[in-house]
């Protein structure tokens, strides 16, 4: 179930961050593009730590 549940809130906040990029990019539809800067944000996060 722990395994279940963290699957779960990574893709939940992975699409927080991508519906917050498409509302800065003064748009209501997320689109791929959105989610690979959410990707690549997420991943340059880990690097800096």
């Amino acid at each position: 179930m722990a395994l279940q549940e963290a699957a779960e809130a990574y893709i939940v906040n992975l699409f927080e961050n991508t519906n917050l990029l498409a509302i800065h990019a003064r748009r209501v539809t997320i689109m791929p593009k959105d989610m690979l800067l959410a990707l690549r944000i997420r991943v340059c996060g880990y690097l800096i730590r």
